[in-house]
């Protein structure tokens, strides 16, 4: 077997990316997002793309945020973690999966050679999610009318409420924060999101019960493919009520009232309450997404294991 070559692309010859199945449907699944071309980087033998990937993040952003892309050929996982090895980046990895694809046993073999090369790479599983995605065909979500809503100026505001609301979470990534830096981290990560964010800070809002208590908050959001539920949090004393209902279903009719056609969302699947609400709330699932993050340092020789 000849050698691998590993290689960043360039607009010249992005089209190299193109040049390989497409078993699990990334391609639809990203048409809408924007890769630079520099951010491209394919795994070639005797001249064919045999593993690629695609680094991404904001268009003002100097460095990526995640791997966005990353597909192997069969029998091809040791390409597929050198060209992950051999990156400049270490950044969490997604892989967009159909609903449904461990039923099928081509598209699980397909994504378990996807996860083996990211073992054998240096990373490991952090998390795995539901994607949703509301159109109006669906009808919009009924508001109870319990709770008020109203812009916040303060971001003080939101960091006190996300300090409160992960001190109990379910979600993955706000855990890793918290192990790494505590609640205020936690907290911290959120505020950079949202503010990351092309949409404007004005839409945040608050949510108070009729007697004034603070229930939760909510963030409808635009990233860069589109509107998408931002956040959804109640604080720890308001639980056990059903508010994210009522936060979900204002965030969309939000989203919806400044123009959305599609309203995108996610959550832990591991979250059965949120879950709950995006299908209440007429949500839904399109696709799943696995989360895998980087660990250092990285063993060349790890073998390959596709387990999932």
């Amino acid at each position: 077997m000849t050698d691998t070559v590993i290689r960043a692309l360039t607009a010249s010859d992005a089209s190299l990316f193109d040049a390989h199945p497409d078993p699990l449907g990334a391609r639809e699944g990203h048409r809408r997002t924007r890769f630079r071309p520099d951010w491209k980087r394919v795994a070639l033998r005797d001249g064919e793309v045999v593993a690629r990937g695609a680094w991404w993040g904001g268009p003002d952003d100097p460095e990526p945020v995640n791997i966005n892309w990353f597909d192997v050929a069969e029998g091809e996982e040791e390409a597929g973690a050198e060209l992950l090895r051999s990156a400049p980046w270490r950044v969490e990895l997604e892989i967009n999966l159909p609903g449904g694809w461990r039923d099928d046993p081509a598209l699980r073999a397909a994504a378990e050679a996807r996860f083996g090369a990211a073992r054998a790479a240096g990373y490991e599983l952090l998390v795995e999610r539901f994607l949703y995605r509301w159109t109006p065909e669906q009808g919009l979500p009924e508001r109870p009318g319990r709770l008020r809503f109203s812009a916040e100026a303060d971001d003080e505001v939101f960091r006190d409420a996300l300090r409160r609301i992960h001190s109990v979470t379910l979600d993955a990534h706000a855990l890793r924060a918290i192990e790494e830096g505590g609640v205020d981290r936690a907290a911290q990560e959120e505020l950079d999101f949202f503010h990351w964010c092309p949409s404007p800070r004005e839409w945040w809002q608050v949510a108070h019960t009729p007697d004034g208590d603070l229930a939760g908050i909510h963030i409808p959001a635009h990233n860069p493919s589109g509107p998408t539920i931002g956040f959804i949090g109640v604080v720890p004393e308001h639980r056990g009520h059903g508010y994210a209902y009522d936060l979900l279903a204002e965030c969309t009719h939000v989203l919806v009232e400044q123009g959305a056609e599609f309203v995108s969302g996610a959550t832990d699947q591991g979250n059965f309450p949120m879950a709950a609400n995006f299908t209440k709330a007429g949500f839904p699932v399109v696709s799943e997404r696995i989360n895998f993050q980087p660990v250092d340092p990285v063993d060349p020789s790890t073998p390959v294991d596709s387990t999932a």
